[in-house]
């Protein structure tokens, strides 16, 4: 099963969500035409970032290591032992690496690559479920979705790609689990989220806290794209009075041409792909 579509229309923060709620198992390809590296590949494991290269010839990870010096001849592995063990643990477990080398490999190979992938203004995205993992290009470690992106929209310096997904100054937040969030948050991330008990506005949470309104919806968004809480529109009394609707006209024709004129931001090709992946197994 494969699902395709452009990350201006879903946007990296909200692929990574839905791949983590759905727990799926398969291979993200990222293809760019603004950088000098068009192509990046993100492994998953049920909804877990497992592996992630700017190439796709099982070196990546061997690259990595060879380039800090760590290993300066690669052992022989078998395809059995490969078929069984991620080459990072293959080596711990024979004494070639340490854990703590793992550690840094897995945050130069994920957490580095994929962090600086959330500046995309845009690409062409493809998940396929039927791909095998190579175990040539695993630690053995793993991250969340969430807190990769986390990470990478903290270190975002422009938000322009994503600007349209920002939730709305009058809006309020709603936390969407009972107790205090699992995910490691900072600082601010923990202050806006002491507001989601539904009452209070954006532009409000800005004033008491004295941030700008336009960081607290940032903010906002990081914690909604991980889970944590749901965007809770506010209604706002309108200056003119509705009028009664005796007293309005409707045009049929009018309403199909100002239907036809406002699409939805969503292709017809990707809602189909979208339908049928979810209905998929991983």
């Amino acid at each position: 099963m494969t699902i395709t579509g452009q990350l201006s229309e879903f946007s990296l923060p909200e692929l990574f969500q839905f791949l983590e709620q759905g727990q799926k198992t398969g291979l993200l390809t990222l293809n760019s035409m603004i950088r000098e590296t068009k192509k990046h590949y993100i492994w998953f494991r049920q909804g877990r970032i497992i592996a992630a290269s700017d190439r796709n010839d099982q070196q990546g990870l061997l690259t990595l290591i060879q380039k800090r010096g760590w290993l300066k001849n690669i052992p022989s592995i078998t395809e059995e032992q490969l078929q069984t063990t991620p080459v990072g643990l293959y080596f711990k477990a024979n004494n070639l690496l340490q854990a703590e080398q793992l550690k840094l490999l897995f945050y130069a190979q994920v957490m580095q690559q994929v962090c600086a992938l959330f500046e995309l203004p845009d690409a062409h995205f493809a998940f396929e479920t039927n791909t095998p993992i190579p175990s040539l290009e695993l630690t053995g470690l793993s991250s969340p979705g969430a807190e990769v992106t986390l990470a990478g929209l903290r270190a975002l310096r422009s938000w322009s790609a994503l600007q349209d997904k920002l939730p709305e100054t009058n809006s309020a937040l709603t936390s969407r689990n009972e107790g205090k969030p699992s995910l490691h948050l900072n600082q601010s991330e923990w202050k806006v989220w002491e507001f989601t008990d539904g009452n209070v506005t954006l532009k409000a949470i800005a004033e008491q806290l004295q941030i700008p309104v336009e960081q607290i919806q940032q903010i906002a968004f990081r914690l909604i794209v991980v889970n944590l809480v749901e965007e809770l529109p506010m209604v706002v009394a309108s200056a003119n009075p509705i009028p009664p609707i005796n007293s309005l006209e409707f045009n049929s024709e009018e309403a199909k041409t100002s239907t036809s004129n406002h699409p939805s931001g969503l292709s017809a090709a990707f809602l189909e792909n979208l339908m049928s992946f979810l209905q998929g197994k991983a």
